[in-house]
């Protein structure tokens, strides 16, 4: 399981965001995502650490904290869902359903 840390700063590194979490527990990985089209970060990261009882932890002590002067959002990360090949029904004529 990992943690969505929300709100970043554009400015924060793998780095820091390690030594801060690293005061909860083992972080065994983080990950900040990037737009595919500038490589501009997006203002969120994925942080994985060691034990559940560390993200509880994270969690309680740094979710609605001020750190780089925003206040963070850290909750446990949703699973990815499975957009398919395809993005929405663009393009579907009627959704497969007949009108009478």
């Amino acid at each position: 399981m990992s943690l969505y840390v929300g709100n970043l700063s554009y400015d924060v590194e793998e780095n820091d965001l390690k030594q801060v979490f690293v005061e909860y527990g083992t972080v065994n990985r983080v990950q900040i995502p990037t737009d595919r089209e500038t490589g501009r970060k997006r203002g969120f990261a994925f942080v994985e650490m060691g034990a559940e009882t560390e993200e509880d932890a994270a969690i309680e002590a740094l979710d609605g904290a001020e750190w780089m002067g925003r206040s963070l959002k850290v909750n446990k990360a949703k699973p990815k869902e499975d957009r398919g090949s395809s993005s929405g029904r663009r393009g579907d004529s009627g959704g497969g359903y007949s009108r009478r």
